[in-house]
């Protein structure tokens, strides 16, 4: 089975944030809904999960607190898009959706095209291109003990 990502984020107004992400051209997954709680899917392996702040803050059970009034950003979401003008039209999206451009698009390395903007909530999104001409495919190296069985091995990967 391909491995998932499901991003949590808390949300001050969950139908607010949900027509956010679905202004974007993502969809929502009503198995996975409810009053509290709004699965986004992105892609067939990531669902963004917009969660009410109080229901967000049952999933800390050391009792942390969100950041959610920081203006600090501890994780910055990126996503992979087909094209330099896929990118713009996200970031269009967005500010047009209710969030703001929190970074503008640009090339920030050679084949490499992004920008990023906020959700109405504040967490970022990087929006980004990649050329393919530009990118080479990473080296996979390494060990596996020679103990270990075809199992472990594979979840290595």
């Amino acid at each position: 089975m391909e491995r998932m990502i499901f991003p949590n984020l808390p949300v001050a107004d969950l139908p607010a944030a949900e027509n956010f992400y679905l202004g974007l051209g993502f969809t929502k997954n009503p198995q996975f809904s409810d009053e509290r709680t709004t699965a986004i899917v992105v892609s067939d392996s990531i669902v963004v999960m917009l969660l009410q702040q109080d229901y967000y803050q049952e999933f800390l059970p050391k009792g942390d607190t969100p950041h959610l009034a920081s203006a600090g950003k501890e994780v910055l979401n990126g996503i992979s898009c087909d094209s330099r003008d896929e990118v713009d039209r996200f970031l269009a999206a967005c500010t047009s959706g209710g969030g703001a451009l929190y970074a503008p698009a640009e090339e920030r390395m050679p084949g490499m095209y992004s920008g990023s903007a906020t959700d109405p909530d504040g967490h970022v999104w990087e929006f980004m291109w990649m050329d393919p001409a530009n990118v080479e495919p990473p080296e996979r190296t390494f060990e596996v003990s020679s103990n270990a069985t075809v199992q472990e091995q594979n979840s290595a990967l």
